[in-house]
């Protein structure tokens, strides 16, 4: 009884490690931080390249686009409600090249939209003390730096 509690315990422990390992499906981290997607073609040996991000998130939203276009709407996905599908591409009909492509710019795109979150979530409570110059107004001469 005590061997089987034992061992459950180990798995839970592995498990709970790897999840914080791999937080998402499809994704992995490099040695030096970055965050990189891949699948594996259906009844193929070869892999889909889906980019190199540098949050888990957009990885692993790269990672959905490229499966829900392979294998369609049953496909197991990190972020279900946040799958867009256009309706006039045939799901089923892509290439890898194509399915490549639409999974980098969702993985480009989450990844910029993380990466500015998490620079202004970090840069706020510094900025609130001096506002940022209105770009579009002209410098005062008072103001200048050239004091003679």
């Amino acid at each position: 009884m005590e061997g089987d509690f034992s061992t459950n315990t180990e798995k839970r422990k592995q498990r709970q490690q790897q999840q914080q390992e791999k937080p998402y499906r499809g994704i992995r981290m490099r040695k030096w931080g970055k965050w990189v997607a891949e699948i594996r073609e259906p009844n193929k040996r070869s892999r889909i390249w889906l980019g190199s991000y540098t949050t888990p998130i957009a990885a692993a939203r790269a990672y959905d686009t490229a499966v829900f276009y392979l294998r369609g709407p049953s496909a197991r996905l990190n972020f279900p409600d946040l799958v867009f599908h256009e309706e006039d591409d045939d799901v089923r009909d892509m290439s890898a090249a194509s399915i490549r492509k639409k999974a980098t710019e969702v993985g480009a795109r989450v990844d910029a939209l993380q990466t500015s979150l998490h620079a202004s979530s970090q840069s706020k409570p510094s900025c609130r003390a001096s506002e940022p110059p209105d770009l579009n107004e002209y410098p005062n001469p008072e103001n200048s730096d050239d004091d003679d």
